[in-house]
């Protein structure tokens, strides 16, 4: 009795514990299809080739059930001049987004790498034209706190452009 009555608490026990849920990745057709949106439709600006500016910028973004991107905030950025061009660039995923059922709206966290391709032979002026950026530039920060607990940290998208010649 006693051996019948530990294995129906441990089936009842088991039974209530479930496993965390697996949601589907938040973008339409998934990670890879993301990732290739992005660096499609990246364009640096003549700024940033002309700077060769490179760097990370994190966005926080809220979507709704449609997924429809309701609001972009920059937590950080290496640099005014990178930020702009990647808030522009996750506005034009605009209904893209898949919240989790239940919720009206959901924030994800976005990390982005923007970089340049070392040009053949030109190494040497693209390095010092990139330290000369490096030493000017004024990161963006923000003093708000990331919510983890309700927000999704999405992988780092990782961006890269010709430099100017």
């Amino acid at each position: 009795m006693k051996k019948l009555f530990t294995l129906i608490a441990a089936v009842m026990i088991s039974g209530m514990a479930m496993a965390q849920k697996e949601l589907a990745y938040p973008f339409q057709g998934g990670q890879q299809v993301m990732t290739d949106f992005f660096k499609n439709n990246f364009v640096a600006s003549a700024d940033i080739k002309q700077q060769n500016a490179a760097g990370t910028v994190i966005l926080k973004f809220t979507a709704d059930q449609k997924g429809n991107i309701k609001k972009v905030i920059v937590y950080y950025a290496d640099d005014f001049v990178l930020a702009q061009p990647a808030a522009d660039l996750l506005n034009k995923t605009n209904h893209k987004w898949i919240v989790p059922d239940g919720e009206k709206l959901h924030d994800f966290i976005l990390p982005i790498t923007v970089s340049f391709n070392t040009p053949a032979g030109g190494e040497a002026a693209a390095a010092k034209t990139f330290l000369a950026y490096y030493n000017k530039r004024s990161p963006v920060l923000t003093k708000n706190q990331i919510p983890l607990d309700t927000a999704t940290l999405l992988p780092t998208v990782t961006l890269k452009y010709d430099v100017a010649q």
